[in-house]
């Protein structure tokens, strides 16, 4: 495999996917149901398969991942050879996880207790959805760039 399998709610979130994705492996309902019961390695390769290819959907069409801890937040965009990222810490009591503290930060961005760094790189190996992966896996969460693009706006 090239990330990880699905959850058991991942999969039923996508049991019609799935279904067609059986389907061009000329597997039937009644067959998968055949296959579980009595080739378990042949149905955990088939949903292993199917694992990779909704990961690789997603992980084609992200362009941005937010990670948020207590005092830092590192920001990324996510583009088709290199990855630029916006970390921030903070130097002081706040909790940027807390609705409270992260609107501080948006308000006072410029703050001598806020920190702001950018550094960009390309992908290692050319292995672009791999990295971002490993982001998720780590707590990254896939977002639509707001943060990121007016943190950028900021120090450009």
């Amino acid at each position: 495999m090239k990330y990880r399998q699905l959850s058991k709610e991942q999969f039923e979130s996508l049991h019609k996917d799935f279904a067609s994705f059986l389907a061009t492996q000329s597997i039937d309902i009644k067959e998968w149901n055949t296959i579980k019961a009595e080739n378990m390695p042949l149905a955990e390769k088939q949903l292993d398969v199917f694992s990779d290819m909704v990961w690789d959907d997603v992980l084609n069409k992200t362009n941005y991942i937010e990670h948020f801890s207590k005092t830092t937040l590192n920001l990324f965009k996510c583009e088709e050879n290199e990855i630029h990222r916006i970390a921030i810490e903070i130097s002081w009591d706040i909790n940027l996880l807390e609705q409270k503290g992260f609107e501080w930060l948006m308000q006072n961005p410029l703050d001598n207790s806020v920190s702001i760094y950018k550094g960009s790189k390309p992908y290692n190996n050319n292995k672009r959805n791999s990295e971002l992966f490993d982001l998720i896996e780590k707590g990254g969460a896939i977002s639509k760039g707001e943060i990121f693009d007016y943190f950028n706006q900021l120090i450009s």
